[in-house]
C-alpha cells in the first residue's frame, strides 16, 4: 500500500506502532529522505536504530522503537521558513518550546531546527517528532 507521500506513511506506521507498544516496526518504502529522518530520530534519541532489509520485491526498513516518541508526522505543505520563522512553526507543531524537533531541509542537507538557527540555515520543513 503506497499513497502520495512515503514519509508521511513511515512517520504514521511508527506513531500507530509506538502507541500499540510495539518494539519493531517494518516501513515498505526505502528512500533517501526516510533514511535521512530515521537518522536523526535516532541521533537525538528518539528510536534505537535501524537496518535496511533487501528483498526481492523493494527494500525495507526495520526501525527497533524505544517508546520515547508521543507524536511525530510530516509537515504538509512542505512551508519555506527563513531564520526569523522558526519560532511560529515551533509554537504550531511541537508542544513546548526546546520540546521535541522540526526536520528542516537546507542546502546543507537535512537538520533539525536547532542545528539550522545554529547555522543560519533557511529551508524547508519536512517533519516534527516529539
Amino acid at each position: 500500500m503506497s499513497l502520495n507521500d512515503p514519509l508521511a506513511n513511515a512517520l504514521s506506521h511508527i506513531r500507530n506502532c509506538e502507541i500499540a507498544a510495539k518494539k519493531k516496526v517494518i516501513i515498505r518504502d526505502s528512500s533517501k529522505l526516510i533514511k535521512e529522518v530515521l537518522t536523526i530520530l535516532k541521533k537525538r534519541g528518539f528510536i534505537e536504530g535501524y537496518k535496511e532489509i533487501k528483498a526481492t520485491n523493494g527494500d525495507c526498513l526495520e526501525v527497533d522503537l524505544k517508546g520515547a516518541i508521543n507524536n511525530c508526522g510530516a509537515i504538509k505543505p512542505r512551508f519555506s521558513v527563513t531564520l526569523g520563522e522558526y519560532e511560529k512553526f515551533e509554537k504550531r507543531y511541537l508542544p513546548a518550546k526546546d520540546f521535541g524537533i522540526i526536520i528542516v531541509s537546507t542546502n546543507k542537507g537535512i537538520v533539525t531546527h536547532s542545528e539550522a538557527l545554529e547555522k543560519n540555515l533557511g529551508g524547508r520543513l519536512i517533519a516534527y517528532c516529539y
